[in-house]
């Protein structure tokens, strides 16, 4: 198969919705969507549709080391910190649930491994990019037909302790699922139809399916149960977060 052939097929050439996993995923379709909508449910972009519904802007960070601590100051930002560590003084982590109050206008950074880094990564591959979930699915599929036909949704999944590998992750195949639900049917591609039949499977018990998957178990045994509760909630919100000048901020009627 000639190289251009082989490339339309994996860029899943003639749909207007296209489904994809992690960075890989994202540098597939980014140069043949309009619309790049990142999907990381558990938690990184449930964690930023509550931070920017509260009016703060989320800065994605790739690196969860001490560059990211010297980043925050260098734009005299707010840095979030890991989950075990949150505290009167660092209030703020990847957690949804430390974020519902959050003041209006802070600036934070927001490390994560999986849906922060293809942010930052997608951010250089000249597309609109938005933040998606269940709670904002179709806002998020609105605010991306608004900006163009073309949509590529991109689950970030998790990765391996091991290898660092992909692994799919059920709750942003669901999630995805739900967005691509809320695009008109008919041009989807068979990927992304899948996404939606995962969702439709779950819809009306979400709650308990992102209890029991492998992440939300993850997070319920670590004492976070009230983060998987939140990012279980469906169409909740209208805020779409959108990145723009490398933070996440709410959409103001799709000019960014």
């Amino acid at each position: 198969m000639p190289d251009a052939e082989r490339s339309r097929s994996f860029a899943q050439d003639g749909f207007s919705a296209r489904f994809e996993w992690g960075p890989t995923g994202a540098q597939a379709l980014a140069p043949v969507v309009d619309v790049l909508v990142i999907v990381d449910v558990l938690s990184f972009t449930t964690a930023v549709q509550v931070a920017v519904a509260r009016g703060a802007r989320v800065y994605p960070y790739r690196y969860r080391d001490d560059s990211a601590a010297i980043f925050a100051q260098s734009i005299n930002a707010t840095l979030a910190v890991d989950r075990q560590r949150v505290s009167a003084e660092t209030p703020y982590s990847l957690s949804p649930a430390s974020l519902t109050a959050i003041p209006a206008e802070t600036s934070l950074v927001l490390p994560s491994p999986n849906g922060s880094a293809i942010s930052a990564l997608a951010a250089q591959l000249g597309r609109p990019i938005l933040a998606g979930c269940l709670r904002n699915a179709a806002a998020i599929a609105a605010a991306a037909r608004a900006r163009g036909e073309t949509i590529g949704i991109i689950a970030s999944g998790e990765r391996w302790r091991g290898d660092g590998g992909l692994r799919p992750a059920y709750e942003d195949f669901v999630s995805a699922g739900a967005i691509i639900d809320a695009l008109p049917a008919g041009r989807r591609s068979p990927e992304a139809q899948a996404a939606v039949s995962a969702f439709r499977s779950a819809r009306d018990h979400l709650q308990d399916c992102l209890m029991v998957c492998a992440s939300g178990r993850e997070l319920v045994a670590l004492g976070y149960a009230r983060d998987v509760q939140i990012a279980s909630e469906l169409n909740v919100s209208d805020i779409v977060p959108v990145l723009s000048s490398g933070a996440y901020a709410a959409d103001v009627g799709g000019d960014n």
